[in-house]
């Protein structure tokens, strides 16, 4: 499997493109790396260095690597932080580019917004052009539970407004939704939700909630996810095998605690997860 991974990227520490890459190549994916963004160290440090590339440098890249004649050989594309509007617009036109030339190459999205606590906290312009643009190209986003709120235009709390969420978001376009890091009523406060939705039918893993705050976590999920979406055809199965290797990691992590995920160092869990949970039907 060939994926082309277009998000931000760290030298320091596991997010995005270095939380995604390793991760997707764990399971023996071939992963081409195109960074929108290029820090020292993700910013919840609060000062950092680096910059922010344009729209014209992914295409640029994208040019190098169409010359290369492997876009036919590409089976997917995953994105996550877009940085400013004119790269969102540039991975849309890779996107393009890649199912041009296969079209049977999915695209999976990480809508990356905000969070709860947080707020929105990406450049102006980019939360329009999630929900707009790249939400509808996709075949798979893995939004978090406020950025699946914000799409959807539904604060879901009970179960039944998730489901008028997830119907929203699938009126977008999307045929599968991941949604991560979900706390409804029912949600007992030392556990967490991840839930999948996929024709008409919902799936539903629950963790422990972990004494844990590192960033990159739902990166690697997504990169997870998409991958073992796409070779098991199987949302039940994909979303109970990113859970349980993403609970693995973070627990690792959160026992050492690191405030980077120690993605090297617990990367066994990544392909046979120390606990598995699985996915339960959610009515």
């Amino acid at each position: 499997m060939n994926v082309l991974s277009i998000q931000s990227h760290v030298a320091y520490g596991h997010v995005g493109n270095a939380s995604a890459t390793f991760a997707m190549q764990r399971l023996g994916v071939e992963v081409w790396p195109v960074h929108t963004v290029q820090f020292s160290n993700h910013t919840g440090y609060g000062d950092w260095t680096g910059r922010v590339f344009d729209g014209p440098f992914v295409d640029e890249l994208l040019d190098g690597i169409t010359a290369r004649g492997v876009l036919p050989s590409c089976d997917g594309v995953l994105s996550g932080y877009m940085g400013s509007a004119d790269v969102g617009s540039a991975i849309l036109a890779a996107v393009d580019r890649v199912r041009a030339a296969n079209p049977q190459a999915r695209y999976c999205c990480d809508p990356v917004i905000g969070d709860v606590g947080r707020g929105v906290f990406v450049r102006p312009g980019i939360p329009e052009l999630m929900r707009d643009q790249a939400v509808p190209r996709a075949d798979v986003v893995t939004p978090n539970h406020f950025e699946l709120d914000y799409l959807s235009g539904i604060e879901s709390r009970t179960r039944p407004a998730l489901a008028d969420a997830l119907a929203a978001v699938h009126a977008l376009g999307p045929s599968t939704i991941l949604a991560t890091s979900v706390h409804l009523e029912d949600t007992p406060p030392d556990a967490i939700d991840l839930v999948v939705s996929q024709d008409g039918a919902t799936w539903r893993v629950r963790t422990p909630k972990l004494d844990v705050s590192v960033n990159g976590a739902g990166d690697m999920i997504a990169a997870l996810f998409s991958v073992q979406l796409a070779r098991t055809g199987s949302p039940q199965e994909a979303l109970a095998h990113a859970a349980s290797a993403t609970y693995g990691v973070l627990k690792a992590t959160a026992d050492a605690g690191s405030r980077e995920i120690l993605l090297v160092a617990a990367q066994d869990q990544l392909v046979a997860p120390d606990r598995v949970f699985a996915a339960e039907p959610l009515t």
